[in-house]
């Protein structure tokens, strides 16, 4: 099947960059790939930063369609053709505003008003070749309705019953543990460094609260889907609509009918013949219909698409793979769990412990590869970065984020990164690990470079966003090392310079595996972390010669490593830890200085 024009479509919001390939055959369209990056407002974003993230895009294409949020100049359509001509030099590029491409999905070429709200918000609608908007104004002047207005009520809200009376509300707590935060006094500081795109994440808390019956929340969710309909009546008012199509697009309608619900309400008490839809194709699906210059194709082909999208959600090969995995099967001991006693419960749990230390044993050659890999790399002042989703993204940030305080390793030196970013930590992001270009994106982001070190994570051996970060690692020069608990997985054709695969087996409960996967896992990053420290010199016999002391506790095991390595007294060895400013390597070294000299004397 010849295809004449291969597509690309991206839509770049304050949340999220939403693509799509499509392929125009003869008798259709094909939609051969898609996927999501991070945020791309103009505005907001550097071009050398919105460069790299085209740069992990499809590049065999003929067209390209890039619409992003805060483009809204002329001034601002130069910058953006001139990013994408950079990268896409044979293309034909057709470059605009976010409501451009929201239109474009909504509508086709036909006339309506799409009400989008997403981080920002606004309403755009058409009629006859006029445009008019109302909204869109960035978050200090405007946005009303979106995610970032609505969050910061909320916050306000929560802040100022603190400040009356010292309550910490059920919304003030969902918050604090969303952010990772221990105290509302933190969240003062955190909203003085947050951007616009944070604080927009906050808004499904928001949300939650309203449907839990908070009388304030659900206050500012009915005045958001108000506003928005009010901007809805003035733009149809403007066009001299009357039986008014409406679609509603972005994150906030998609993901909250209640939002959808109470705009349906308020609008049809403003405009009783507005007929009113939600639109959850994604905005890279405009984009890609107004690259190719289909504006006289109008709604047949709009048709098209969304038979095409239909097609296109069937079951991939990769999670037809992803079934047959050894972590994915049922684990034939744990069957009728529901039925066992809490004693039995916990002894199966311990028995099945022995498979850890089993297939540690299988795989005692690989990690010393591993190990001989980072300990080369650490010494010739290259870095061991961690790539990962989910449970095993938390891990390698773990096991990085042990390092300096252990063995006083600056904290660039071991590195952990996880899909979906700092959220991620505290709670599963949709779809992060699906992204083989946001793993890419991130090697490049991260500086990855030759010397260094890429160690990916991943349970099943086939995480898109792992397997994208190791192949940008692998192209930038760094060295490439898997960890999995899958050794039947299909290997790549050219492999990883270190292959770890765990023979765990089935988890007792199917498919859960931060259990014996993740436990096996986490001790592989302990060893080759920890070897590699031993390489380099951080510990001296069994002792952490380098550990930061930063603590009580550490104080202690400073002295008493101090008191046994130059058999003195603790108070003597504490005097001489003083003096060196608790550092433990300097006041060992400056004992046997001192030695040396009287040896020479």
């Amino acid at each position: 099947m010849q295809r004449t024009n291969r597509i690309l479509g991206i839509e770049g919001g304050g949340t999220k960059t939403e693509w799509v390939l499509m392929a125009r055959h003869a008798d259709g369209i094909e939609i051969v790939e898609r996927g999501a990056l991070p945020a791309s407002n103009l505005k907001l974003i550097g071009d050398d930063a919105l460069s790299a993230l085209f740069s992990v895009l499809p590049r065999d294409v003929s067209h390209v369609g890039a619409f992003l949020a805060g483009c809204g100049t002329e001034e601002d359509r130069g910058r953006l053709l001139g990013i994408a001509t950079g990268q896409w030099p044979n293309a034909l590029i057709r470059v605009g505003s976010d409501r451009d491409s929201a239109m474009a999905t909504a509508f086709g070429g036909e006339d309506g008003i799409a009400v989008i709200a997403g981080t920002g918000a606004a309403v755009h609608g058409r009629r006859g070749g006029r445009i008019e908007k109302a909204g869109g104004w960035g978050q200090l002047l405007g946005d009303l309705g979106g995610g970032y207005h609505i969050a910061m009520r909320g916050l306000r809200v929560v802040l100022s019953h603190f400040d009356l009376n010292q309550k910490i509300t059920p919304l003030a707590e969902e918050i604090l543990r969303t952010l990772g935060l221990s105290r509302l006094q933190d969240l003062v500081e955190w909203a003085m460094q947050a951007d616009k795109m944070s604080v927009a994440r906050l808004a499904p808390c928001i949300f939650h609260a309203a449907t839990s019956g908070e009388p304030e929340m659900l206050n500012v969710v009915q005045s958001g889907a108000t506003i928005l309909a009010e901007f809805t009546r003035a733009v149809a008012q403007r066009l001299e609509f009357n039986d008014v199509p409406v679609r509603l697009v972005g994150g906030l309608f998609t993901h909250h009918p209640d939002y959808v619900a109470l705009f349906k309400y308020r609008l049809s008490i403003l405009l009783p013949k507005a007929a009113v839809e939600l639109c959850e194709r994604s905005g890279a699906f405009g984009a890609a219909w107004l690259a190719e210059g289909n504006e006289e194709r109008r709604a047949v082909e709009s048709v098209k698409i969304v038979e095409a999208e239909k097609a296109d959600h069937a079951l991939p090969d990769d999670a037809k793979e992803l079934a047959t995995a050894s972590t994915e099967q049922s684990n034939p001991r744990s069957m009728h769990l529901e039925r066992l006693s809490t004693v039995e419960l916990v002894n199966l749990f311990v028995s099945e412990e022995r498979f850890v230390d089993q297939a540690l044993a299988a795989v005692s050659d690989p990690i010393a590869r591993g190990v001989e890999l980072v300990s080369a790399a650490l010494k010739g002042g290259g870095r061991l970065f961690y790539a990962g989703a989910g449970t095993s993204g938390r891990l390698g940030v773990l096991d990085a984020s042990e390092i300096p305080p252990t063995f006083g390793m600056p904290p660039e030196r071991v590195q952990g990164i996880i899909a979906g970013g700092l959220a991620a930590l505290h709670r599963a992001v949709e779809g992060a690990e699906d992204q083989p270009g946001a793993g890419a994106l991130a090697m490049i982001e991260r500086g990855i470079k030759a010397g260094d070190v890429v160690c990916g994570i991943a349970a099943s051996g086939r995480t898109p966003y792992v397997i994208g970060a190791l192949l940008k690692a692998r192209e930038l020069g760094a060295g490439t090392m898997l960890v999995t608990c899958n050794p039947a997985r299909p290997r790549t054709a050219t492999p990883w310079d270190v292959e770890i695969d765990l023979p765990t087996g089935p988890e007792i409960i199917t498919g859960s595996t931060r259990l014996k996967a993740g436990t096996a896992t986490k001790l592989v990053l302990n060893i080759l972390s920890t070897c590699a420290m031993i390489r380099l010199g951080k510990v001296r016999g069994n002792s952490m010669i380098d550990l930061n002391v930063s603590n009580l506790k550490l104080r202690d095991r400073g002295v008493r490593l101090v008191s046994r390595e130059l058999a003195i007294p603790y108070e003597q060895a504490r005097m001489r830890l003083e003096n060196t400013g608790w550092n433990v390597r300097a006041c060992l070294e400056a004992n046997s200085a001192v030695l040396s000299k009287i040896a020479s004397l």
